[in-house]
């Protein structure tokens, strides 16, 4: 069961298979790995004490980031990953942590959560993938529907209260340069940092 793995130079955490969305672009449609070598669909979630002696088999200190994201939302276990989060910054305090999210955990959690990234996560990365709500809901099938859309917005504009870089994501398929200015402009307007990701067939 592959808990953490290595992926340019950070190194991953796979905590989760399950996801509020269902995207049709999602690399897990295609591949059982990422980066060539490591299965990424679990047996079963792993325990925290799990996660842990995972990571006390890796070299922290040769790694640039350590990275929530694998093949489910994370934020699907958004109270184990920040007592992760929160062990790992006790044991590296200056090693940044980056969560790769869907941005739906104040709609999962039913509660603001983004006070609790404050001093532990250093960069939040949410996908966006489309320009509005029912492009939104075709692509990406969240649970939430098109409510979604709307409420990733919310969650990017408060998660900047404590998050020193928040950054929302489009994944170049199947995506005009029309729709593409479009989520350059959203994610202005919410006060975010904006990056276009390489589809990965």
């Amino acid at each position: 069961m592959t808990i953490t793995y290595e992926l340019g130079d950070a190194l991953y955490v796979n905590v989760t298979n399950r996801c509020s969305n269902d995207c049709i672009f999602c690399v897990r449609n295609n591949h059982d790995d990422v980066n060539g070598k490591d299965n990424l669909w679990l047996d079963r979630e792993p325990t925290i004490d799990e996660i842990k002696e995972d990571f006390k088999t890796r070299d922290l200190s040769k790694y640039s980031s350590i990275v929530f994201c694998g093949y489910g939302e994370p934020l699907m276990r958004f109270d184990d990953c920040i007592e992760i989060a929160r062990w790992l910054k006790g044991q590296h305090p200056h090693l940044p942590i980056r969560i790769n999210t869907n941005g739906q955990a104040n709609m999962i959690e039913k509660r603001d959560v983004t006070p609790l990234f404050e001093g532990l996560i250093d960069t939040v990365s949410i996908s966006l993938n489309a320009s509005n709500s029912k492009r939104y809901d075709e692509i990406c099938q969240s649970v939430f529907g098109e409510a979604a859309f709307d409420g990733i917005q919310e969650f990017a504009r408060l998660a900047k209260r404590f998050v020193p870089n928040v950054v929302f994501s489009i994944v170049d398929h199947d995506i005009s340069t029309e729709e593409i200015e479009i989520c350059r402009k959203i994610a202005k307007d919410c006060g975010v940092d904006f990056r276009i990701r390489e589809y990965i067939e």
